[in-house]
């Protein structure tokens, strides 16, 4: 079991066992929590009331925050069109057609989040099985894949990010940075529990749907929240 350092120790004491806390309550003690120097991402986790081995109860969506997410993404495009220059000029880190899907398959990612027209999604599934493990590959129902790749590129530019639950139902994702202060920052966390109840599965059983929200800043306690339904 790893060993927790002194000034962790210290924040879990400040958070009381067995309590659910208020948006505001818990938004407050992320600054008192936080155990960094630097400016720490604040993150939160839903355990949801889900089964993902049925594909009805699986969600893979996007979001974009309204005060963004303090992370700017890492983009690599592929594309047919010829149009590189004007797609890394736009902020894509990286953009190639044959050339892009030969790096890949050769090990070299140097992005977080790949989109594609439809024309190169023909060619990627030699590198399916390198990106898809990452959460890497292009997907029409997330937006990561279109004709006109300018428009995805700015999206994804100011702050629109994929999340998804992983195998246990949960789902982890990040909701800015502490810098944003509380206002900011309460705004982002209820526009996404929102969104984690407006894209409830189809297959998911009635009744109980969200069993936990946990806050927490980067390398910080989790604080639990209290559930609005």
């Amino acid at each position: 079991m790893a060993q927790h350092g002194k000034k962790y120790r210290q924040a879990v004491q400040l958070i009381e066992e067995g309590r659910l806390y208020s948006l505001d309550e818990a938004v407050e003690l992320l600054s008192t929590t936080s155990t960094t120097k630097f400016d720490p991402t604040v993150e939160i986790h839903f355990n949801l009331e889900l089964d993902p081995k049925y594909a009805d109860q699986m969600i893979r969506t996007t979001i974009t925050l309204p005060n963004g997410s303090g992370r700017a993404a890492s983009i690599g495009a592929f594309t047919d069109q010829g149009n590189e220059k004007e797609l890394i000029a736009a902020g894509a880190s990286v953009a190639g057609g044959d050339d892009l899907i030969e790096a890949v398959a050769a090990g070299k990612i140097d992005f977080g989040v790949a989109i594609a027209t439809p024309g190169m999604m023909k060619k990627m599934g030699k590198i399916a099985k390198v990106l898809g493990p990452k959460g890497l590959m292009p997907n029409p129902k997330t937006g990561t894949v279109g004709e006109d790749l300018l428009p995805i590129v700015a999206e994804l530019r100011a702050g629109k990010f994929e999340f998804k639950n992983d195998k246990q139902g949960n789902v982890h994702s990040i909701v800015g940075k502490l810098s944003f202060g509380p206002e900011k920052l309460k705004k982002n966390i209820e526009y996404f529990i929102q969104t984690i109840k407006d894209v409830k599965p189809s297959g998911a059983k009635s009744g109980k749907y969200l069993n936990t929200i946990v806050l927490c800043t980067s390398m910080g306690p989790g604080i639990p929240l209290q559930i609005v339904v």
